[in-house]
């Protein structure tokens, strides 16, 4: 059996093939961010998960494509992780943009951009992937993802900046007592899941002002950091990964054309195409 996993810091979709490549199942853990989560917690995760723990011994390869594996460190505790479970598998564990380009673009040169929990972006030319810039993650990048959302609100929220009638919805929807919100920031275990948790709600008031404004400015501020850099014009499609992106598609594609680029689509799940790519060139 194979095991290709897309695995973003909320949530991960796995699904498993038989060897001559057909469906077996498809199934969903909780995120396995290995730049955050430890590893006794990631272990746990994959193992509560009903449909992957009764068939690991089955298992002889493994492709995850995740948040925070973008480091030798990082990949060797999730491996070390998945060969524990997984004990008579291949493992192969890559960072979440490699599962991107694979869903997004075959062969051609484009920049894809993962907007989900998280956020990052590569120029793929054709047969490799590059960054413009090292990801730090959800404290201080991660521009135009759930978490960056997440901050914003909050934040108006507090600073008394979020319309009366958003705000009394918002209140209504999250505990926000600013004792449970600091320990959450500063002692849980996932800081950012918990700051993207909150953005969910800006899909009820897509059409709101406030809210259309807080969105633009985040993508244009996640094109001037994460695409522009590339010095990629027109020709060059880009595409975008995760939920994020695909709820406001439209206002992505406003920015892309103000910067005079090319919005090729968003993805909302990878995993389908992702599957395809795999069948095609890699099984």
């Amino acid at each position: 059996m194979i095991l290709i996993a897309d695995g973003g810091s909320t949530k991960v979709d796995w699904f498993a093939l038989n060897i001559d490549k057909t469906e077996r199942f498809k199934t969903r853990t909780e995120g396995l961010n290995p730049a955050i989560v430890d590893k006794d917690i990631l272990k746990d995760r994959v193992l509560d998960n009903i449909n992957l723990e009764p068939v690991r011994k089955e298992v002889t390869k493994v492709f995850f494509y995740g948040a925070g594996c973008g480091t030798s460190k990082a990949i060797k505790n999730l491996e070390e992780v998945f060969q524990e479970i997984f004990v008579n598998a291949e493992i192969v564990v890559a960072e979440d943009m490699l599962g991107a380009v694979y869903a997004a673009s075959e062969a051609e040169p484009a920049i894809v951009c993962i907007l989900g929990t998280g956020s990052n972006s590569c120029y793929f030319d054709g047969k490799e992937i590059m960054s413009c810039s090292v990801s730090l993650g959800w404290a201080i990048m991660d521009e135009a993802s759930g978490n960056y959302f997440g901050k914003q609100l909050i934040r108006d929220y507090y600073y008394k900046i979020m319309p009366e009638e958003i705000r009394e919805k918002f209140q209504d929807s999250f505990n926000l007592e600013d004792d449970y919100i600091k320990k959450e920031l500063y002692k849980g275990k996932t800081p950012n899941t918990f700051l993207a948790s909150h953005a969910a709600f800006m899909f009820e008031f897509k059409e709101h002002d406030y809210i259309t404004g807080l969105i633009e400015k985040g993508v244009d501020e996640f094109f001037r950091y994460r695409v522009l850099p590339y010095g990629k014009g027109k020709e060059t499609p880009i595409y975008f990964i995760g939920s994020v992106a695909f709820y406001f598609s439209n206002i992505i594609e406003k920015v892309a054309n103000k910067y005079d680029l090319t919005f090729a689509g968003a993805i909302q799940r990878p995993i389908d195409n992702m599957i395809n790519y795999h069948k095609k060139h890699l099984l």
